[in-house]
This record gives C-alpha cells, sequence and structure tokens, in this order.
C-alpha cells in the first residue's frame, strides 16, 4: 500500500543566461559596434570632430540596432533571421509544392522539404517485427522511433510519482553515458481521430444485438469517435554512427553493423522507460513512421490512412509521407489541411514546482497541439569546460562593475549560483543534458489558430513557463517539434 503522505517530488529549472560574449553583446551586436567605433576613429583621424558630426545619423542608426529590443532580441540579431527569410522569399523557397511525378525513385526516401530532405528510412533485413530507422546520411545518425503509453501522470498517488520522475531522470543519465547516443526527443501530441479504432473495436467486441444498451454504445462509436481527440506518444533515439564507430565495426559494419548497435540500445532504453512508469507499446516499422510524419503534416489524411491498414494504426507510403504544399509565413505555415504555429519554451520554471507542471498545457481543451521534448547529451569535459567559461565570464563582469562603480546584479548572482550547482553535480558524476522544448499548435483555420495559441499562451503562464513564437523560423521549428525525428537543427 502506498503512503499516501509522501510529498510529491518538485523541479526548479536554472535561471537562463543572457549574456553575451563581451560586455553583455552577442557576437551580431558586437561586430557592428567594433566596426561602428573603428569608422568612427578613421572619420576623426582624417576629417576631425566635424566629419564624425556629420555621420550622427549613422551612430544613431547603429546604437538602435543595438538597443532597441523585439521579442529579446536586439535588432541587429533579428537580422541574420529576417534576412535569410527575406532570400527564400526572393527565391521563391518560402512555397513548397510536390507533385506525383516529382516523388523519388530512390527507396525510403521520405521526400520532406527542407533540411531534411535526405532522411531515409531504412529496415533492415532481419527485423522480426519490421522495426525501421531513419538515417540521415548527411549528420550520420540513425534514429529509431518507438510507441510509449503511460498511466495518467496526475492520477497517480505521489510515491508512485516520485519513483517515475527518478526513473526517467536515471533513464537519461544512463543514455547520457553511453557516449554514442547523439539525441532524445519525446513528442507528445493530440490528433484528429478518426474513430475507425474504435468502430473495429466494437464490431468485434460488442454487442450491438442487446436489447437497449447495444443500441446506445452504438449511437456513442458513431457520434463520440469522430470527435474524439487521442493523445500519442513517441520515443524517439537518435544514434550518433561517427561516436558508435568503433561498436558498429565491432558488429559488422556499414548499416547492418549499426543496427545491430541500435537493437542493443534501444533494448536498454525500453528497460529504463519502464522502469520510470512507461511502456514502449512496439518500435515503428517504415510505413509507421511515414504515417506519423504524413498526419503531422496532413491530419484530415489520418481516417484514410486507418481505414486502408489492416492492423488498424495508420501506415503510409514512405514517399508520401512529406506534404503536397507548404507555404511559409514569417509567423505560422500552411500545409496541406491544416495551419501550424511553433513555439520555443524560452524560460522553464524558475520557482520549485511540482513535477507535473505541464499538465495544464498538454491537455488544454479544444486545441491540438505537439509538445516536443529533445535532450541533448553533452560529454562531461566540454560540459566542466562550459561551466568554467561561464564562471569566468560571470566573475568577470562583476569585476568590470565594480571598477565602474556599479551596483551588483542579483541576476548574475543567481546566475552563478545555478553555475556552480550545475559544477557540483558534474563532479559527483551526474550527467549532463541540454533540454529544448517545443510546442506547436494545429487549427484549420487561421482564425481558429489565433483563438488556439491564445488558449496555448494562458496555459503557458498557468504552468510556469515562458512561451517565445518563433517568427521567420517556422519551417524548421515546425520540422524539430512535430516529428519525431530527433533532430536538433534550430
Amino acid at each position: 500500500m502506498s503512503d499516501l503522505s509522501v510529498a510529491p517530488v518538485t523541479v526548479k529549472f536554472p535561471h537562463r543566461s543572457r549574456r553575451g560574449i563581451l560586455l553583455g553583446l552577442s557576437l551580431p551586436q558586437l561586430v557592428l559596434v567594433s566596426c561602428a567605433l573603428a569608422l568612427l576613429l578613421v572619420t576623426v583621424v582624417s576629417t576631425g570632430l566635424l566629419g564624425a558630426i556629420a555621420l550622427a545619423p549613422l551612430w544613431a542608426a547603429v546604437t538602435a540596432l543595438v538597443a532597441i529590443r523585439r521579442h529579446g532580441r536586439s535588432l541587429i540579431d533579428w537580422a541574420p533571421v529576417v534576412a535569410r527569410h527575406v532570400q527564400r522569399r526572393r527565391t521563391a523557397q518560402t512555397l513548397w509544392l510536390a507533385r506525383p511525378v516529382t516523388r523519388p525513385r530512390q527507396d525510403g526516401i521520405l521526400h520532406l522539404p527542407g533540411t531534411a530532405a535526405s532522411l531515409r528510412v531504412v529496415t533492415p533485413g532481419d527485423s522480426a517485427n519490421g522495426a525501421a530507422a531513419v538515417h540521415d546520411p548527411h549528420r550520420q545518425t540513425l534514429t529509431a522511433i518507438a510507441r510509449v503509453s503511460s498511466r495518467a501522470f496526475a492520477l497517480l498517488d505521489p510515491a508512485t510519482q516520485n519513483h517515475n520522475v527518478n526513473g526517467w531522470g536515471r533513464a537519461l543519465a544512463g543514455i547520457a553515458r553511453t557516449g554514442h547516443i547523439a539525441t532524445v526527443q519525446v513528442l507528445e501530441r493530440t490528433v484528429p481521430d478518426s474513430g475507425d479504432t474504435l468502430a473495429r473495436h466494437w464490431a468485434e467486441q460488442g454487442r450491438p444485438e442487446a436489447p437497449i444498451a447495444g443500441q446506445i454504445y452504438s449511437e456513442l462509436v458513431a457520434s463520440a469517435g469522430p470527435a474524439a481527440a487521442p493523445h500519442e506518444t513517441y520515443l524517439a533515439i537518435s544514434l550518433d554512427l561517427k561516436a558508435a564507430r568503433r561498436l558498429i565495426s565491432q558488429a559488422g559494419g556499414g548499416l547492418p553493423g549499426a543496427f545491430t548497435v541500435m537493437a542493443q540500445t534501444t533494448a536498454s532504453i525500453a528497460q529504463a522507460a519502464r522502469n520510470s512508469g512507461l511502456m514502449v507499446t512496439g518500435w515503428l516499422s517504415a510505413r509507421e513512421i511515414a504515417a506519423v510524419i504524413r498526419t503531422a503534416y496532413d491530419p484530415e489524411a489520418l481516417s484514410a490512412l486507418q481505414q486502408w491498414s489492416e492492423s488498424g494504426r495508420a501506415e503510409a507510403d514512405p514517399a508520401a509521407a512529406g506534404p503536397v504544399v507548404q507555404v511559409e509565413e514569417y509567423d505560422r505555415i500552411t500545409t496541406d489541411t491544416a495551419r501550424h504555429a511553433t513555439y520555443w519554451v524560452e524560460n522553464w520554471p524558475r520557482t520549485e514546482t511540482g513535477a507535473g507542471f505541464l499538465h495544464g498545457l498538454m491537455f488544454t481543451t479544444g486545441v491540438r497541439r505537439s509538445l516536443s521534448l529533445i535532450y541533448v547529451p553533452q560529454g562531461i569535459d566540454s560540459a566542466l569546460r562550459d561551466v568554467q567559461r561561464k564562471k569566468a565570464a560571470i566573475i568577470a563582469d562583476a569585476s568590470e562593475r565594480a571598477r565602474r562603480g556599479q551596483v551588483d546584479s542579483e541576476e548574475d548572482s543567481l546566475e552563478y549560483a545555478d553555475v556552480k550547482q550545475r559544477e557540483r553535480q558534474l563532479i559527483a558524476g551526474h550527467a549532463d543534458i541540454a533540454l529544448t522544448g517545443l510546442v506547436t499548435v494545429t487549427a484549420d483555420s487561421d482564425a481558429l489558430l489565433d483563438s488556439a495559441c491564445a488558449q496555448i499562451e494562458t496555459a503557458a503562464v498557468t504552468a510556469g513557463v515562458d512561451l517565445r513564437r518563433l517568427d521567420y523560423q517556422q519551417p524548421e521549428a515546425f520540422s524539430l517539434a512535430a516529428l519525431p525525428l530527433a533532430r536538433t537543427a534550430l
């Protein structure tokens, strides 16, 4: 019997540093200021003070670009992002249009837009259950995707919640220590269910001939099925083929050797997931991976994909996984049958909060969304070097303020305490993992998308997280947030 007096575990995230390279300036700011100072020096030497005064509008423009901030970034920091967007518009890259005659002839190519165009789904010849993986030839990764289920976390008793949270932490620590896992992604999404699975279950197991009850259940299945919005959870594990070169060579080399190493890795990860309350219900086949990607771009296709499948689970041809059309705007993208807007979790809760703080965000009523948590293991040596670099920057900035007679910054004090805590954890042997959170909101029209985004932003405030809409970066952000490919390109 569980002890209900057990206090639920709480979490607290470190302060996100806004520190620049030098004197609080980011790289674009530092380059612009350096060029302006060099130009000022040349102007004063060559034409004197009057020449510098004549260029006053230029100095004002430089000051505005460095000092004025929008959505947490200075204008000069926005310049490269906006410039890339403008360049894509000039070269008509904001419109993706696939025609049947342009579908790839190479087996397994997923035919996705943007930087994911070269991804290929591969199935090993000796796979007993048809499990496949996504191969990225440019980044040299192999990604396996599992379907995951679990009991409702909010309904568990505190002792079980604590056990699951600690178990997931141990699972991540074990993944980080392997040294050959590039990325781990947890994708939780809602989909517009067609009701086909429910109808199949009722047709196989139900008793419609039963008096009264049979008629009532038949009516409920017919009306409630299409209106349902089930939750799906996927776990994607990306194997770094370069880091695992020795193990792959011992296993026979090439993709067959990589699949052998991947099979060993996924088996241990599945066991670790079970210890944290997660149940891996199966590793996806090539057609199932294609269906997950297809329904992210085209949610309305789920009904047909389920009905055509003999197993009842959505399946698709890998060559038809990508969208037929994708139109990029600065704050959203439009794909086959939906509009999408992607947010980045800029700040996680910085005060003690319950481990289920994302519950309100994940179960916002009437909103279709995808939540991705992307974990990138960090090597112990590189993590310690990063800690030392941050400590040196904080101390140098504090010394500079003291020399100028400025007051101490409480923000720096909190950041320094977080850095020291991280260093103590690394010295104690804990793994270091970088966490990125992305949320994609999906709707059928622009008006519905704006309404859903407002609901998600409100739910995020209640959950204690700060969301930032990724303007001018929507296509790349969507591919990271809504597709279980365990990539980190943003």
